[in-house]
C-alpha cells in the first residue's frame, strides 16, 4: 500500500493580547519532522519565547508569514485558538489543535464547525494514564503553581524564610494554599523551598496525604463530609451548603494569621468559586499578600482584578489573567511537548499523519463536518 503524503503542520504566532507561549519549539519540530510531518512556522512565532527564527530553520522547519504557512495545512497549531477567518488558505477539513476555551468562546468554535474544520481543543484531554503526557492543563498549572508563588514573594516586603543573624531573628513566612491540585501542590513546594511555613486545605479528604507528603500542615473540616476522592476529571465539585459554611468559619480562623495565601480553584465550565470575601480579607496581617490565581474565571478572592495589585484593608491582592505566559521559555516548551505527545501517540505512517481513537478522539473533539459535535457543548 503506497504511504499517503506528510500532514503540514502549522504553528502560528499567537496573537492573543499579553500571550507570550508559542505551540512548537525547535526540540518539537525536529522530533515532528522525524515523524513524517512537513513543519511551517510563522516568522517570528517563538521569538518572545527565546526561539529565534534561525533554530526553527536549523530544525528543519519552514519560516515565513501566516499565510504561506497556512497554505495546504493539514493541522495548526496554537497555544490560544487562532481566529477562524485566520484560517483560510488550510486544507478542508484541517484540526486546529489549541487551548480553545469552548465555554467562554463558543463564538469561534461556531465560526470553526462554519468554515469546516476540526477543533480539538486540549483542556478537555482526558485524564487517563496514557494521556498524562498530552494534559496541557497539568504541565500549565505546574508553572502557574510556581509562578504564583515567586510573584507573592515579590510583593511580600518581607523575607519567608527563617532567618537567625547577629542582629536577631527574622521569622518565617507563614504561607497557605487553597486548592490542592497541580497548581497547589506545586504552590506548596514553592513556598516549602523558600523557607515558608505552609499549610494547605482542599475539600477533597483524599489530598489531605499529599500536603502531608510535601511537609506542610493540612487544614481540613472535621465532622462535615467532604469529597472522598477525586471530582469529574480530577477537579473538585461544588460542596454542600453545610460544608461550605463549615470551610468559611475555618478558613476565617486560619486566614488571619497568614502571610501569604495562594488560591487555586477552579471548576471546569463554570465560574470560579468565591473562596476569600472582603470581610475575611480585613482580618489578615497589614502587609500580607494574596495571589489569586483564578483570577481570569472570576477569582476565588472578592475584588480580586486581572493584572493588578489591589489593597485592601492593607492587604494586597493579585493575580494574572494568563500566569503561565510570565514564564515563557518554560511554559511553552511543555505545552509544545504536550502536542508532540498527542500527535506521535497517534502517527499512522501509512497515513501520513495521526489518525485518533474514540476515547480520545470523541472526548477533545469540538467540531466536525460543518457541526458542533462534542456532548459537553451540546448538552
Amino acid at each position: 500500500m503506497p504511504v499517503s503524503q506528510s500532514r503540514r503542520i502549522a504553528v502560528l504566532k499567537e496573537r492573543a493580547a499579553g500571550e507570550t507561549r508559542v505551540s512548537a519549539t525547535p526540540e518539537t519540530v525536529k522530533k515532528l519532522v522525524a515523524l513524517g510531518a512537513e513543519v511551517a512556522v510563522e516568522a517570528g512565532a517563538g521569538a518572545i519565547a527565546s526561539f529565534s527564527d534561525e533554530d526553527y530553520r536549523a530544525s528543519g522547519a519552514h519560516v515565513g508569514p501566516a499565510d504561506e504557512v497556512l497554505r495546504g495545512a493539514d493541522i495548526v497549531f496554537g497555544v490560544q485558538g487562532p481566529e477562524a477567518g485566520l484560517l483560510s488558505g488550510v486544507k478542508p477539513g484541517a484540526w486546529v489543535v489549541a487551548i480553545l476555551d469552548p465555554f467562554v468562546r463558543r463564538d469561534r468554535i461556531d465560526a470553526y464547525a462554519a468554515a469546516g474544520l476540526e477543533a480539538l481543543t486540549m483542556e478537555f484531554m482526558p485524564r487517563i494514564t496514557r494521556a498524562q503526557s498530552m494534559d496541557v492543563l497539568s504541565s500549565q498549572s505546574n508553572l502557574a503553581g510556581y509562578k504564583a508563588v515567586i510573584a507573592a514573594a515579590d510583593t511580600y516586603g518581607r523575607a519567608f524564610p527563617m532567618m537567625m543573624t547577629a542582629a536577631g531573628t527574622v521569622s518565617a513566612a507563614k504561607a497557605f494554599i487553597m486548592g490542592v491540585g497541580v497548581a497547589g501542590l506545586q504552590a506548596i513546594a514553592t513556598a516549602r523551598r523558600l523557607g515558608a511555613q505552609v499549610s494547605a486545605t482542599d475539600v477533597r479528604a483524599a489530598t489531605r496525604e499529599q500536603i502531608l507528603s510535601l511537609g506542610a500542615k493540612p487544614i481540613f473540616v472535621e465532622n462535615v463530609a467532604g469529597i472522598e476522592g477525586e471530582g469529574t476529571g480530577g477537579y473538585a465539585t461544588e460542596m454542600s451548603e453545610e460544608y461550605q459554611k463549615a470551610q468559611a468559619e475555618l478558613v476565617s480562623g486560619h486566614i488571619a494569621k497568614q502571610d501569604i495565601v495562594i488560591t487555586t480553584a477552579l471548576i471546569p465550565g463554570r465560574a470560579a468559586p468565591r473562596l476569600i470575601t472582603d470581610a475575611q480579607i480585613a482580618t489578615m496581617k497589614p502587609g500580607s499578600v494574596i495571589f489569586d490565581l483564578a483570577v481570569a474565571q472570576g477569582g476565588n478572592v472578592e475584588g480580586s482584578v486581572a493584572d493588578e495589585v489591589v489593597e485592601r484593608h492593607r492587604v494586597k491582592i493579585m493575580g494574572f489573567s494568563n500566569t503561565p505566559a510570565h514564564l515563557p521559555a518554560d511554559s511553552s516548551a511543555l505545552y509544545a511537548r504536550n502536542l508532540f505527545n498527542f500527535v506521535s501517540a497517534f502517527w499512522d505512517k501509512e497515513q501520513g499523519g495521526p489518525v485518533l481513537d474514540e476515547e480520545i478522539g470523541d472526548a477533545i473533539r469540538l467540531t466536525r463536518g460543518g457541526k458542533v459535535v462534542n456532548a459537553r457543548l451540546l448538552g
